[in-house]
């Protein structure tokens, strides 16, 4: 693809370059909180957020309150996943609000897959491919992106704005390509690599 692959994802950038060593992408991280772009330059909204910062404390109480939570701390974001307890997902979400609430408008919360994440407002994964579209080698191509959770559907969009396609993995979330599970997607990905390329 001449260079035109970019990692989006809730992870920080440090987590993916971790789990795809040794290559470094074009990659977005914290759902566009972070971003490198291809030449290897990297974009971040501040390193240390003020509100996330008094966020902190609250959430490390809440989460000592039920020890079935983990309390993902990603620098940019505050994450907690209460996969082990989903009895609490309504508990959880209130009082997670509530938070965002007393921080202001200048913060969300970005619900997923058993998990709340307190991140700033008005930065996502939408955000991040925008950028990317811009800027070569992704500029005036078709773009895919696959997803497979809630945190997806601003991404799913914003291909969609720009002609591409969005691809939805399991069934959580709707796309306009509907694929079973991470192996259909790899089959599928592989469709769209040139023949000679598939015979590397």
């Amino acid at each position: 693809c001449d260079g035109a692959l970019a990692l989006v994802s809730g992870r920080s950038l440090a987590q993916l370059d971790e789990i795809f060593a040794p290559d470094r992408w074009p990659a977005a991280g914290l759902h566009g909180l972070e971003r490198r772009d291809a030449p290897g330059r990297v974009h971040r909204r501040g390193e240390r957020d003020a509100g996330l910062e008094r966020a902190r404390p609250v959430l490390e109480r809440l989460a000592a309150r039920h020890p079935e939570l983990i309390l993902e701390d990603k620098g940019g974001a505050l994450a907690l996943h209460y996969r082990r307890a989903p009895e609490l997902e309504r508990e959880l979400a209130a009082e997670v609000h509530a938070l965002q609430a007393s921080l202001g408008d200048g913060y969300h919360v970005q619900p997923g897959s058993r998990v709340l994440e307190l991140k700033p407002a008005g930065v996502s994964k939408a955000d991040a491919i925008h950028a990317f579209m811009q800027e070569p080698p992704f500029r005036g191509r078709r773009p895919v992106f696959a997803g497979d959770d809630l945190t997806d559907l601003d991404g799913f969009k914003a291909v969609e704005r720009h002609g591409g396609l969005s691809v939805s993995v399991g069934d959580r979330v709707q796309a306009q390509l509907q694929l079973p599970d991470p192996a259909a997607l790899r089959t599928f990905l592989e469709s769209l690599l040139p023949d000679e390329e598939k015979l590397r």
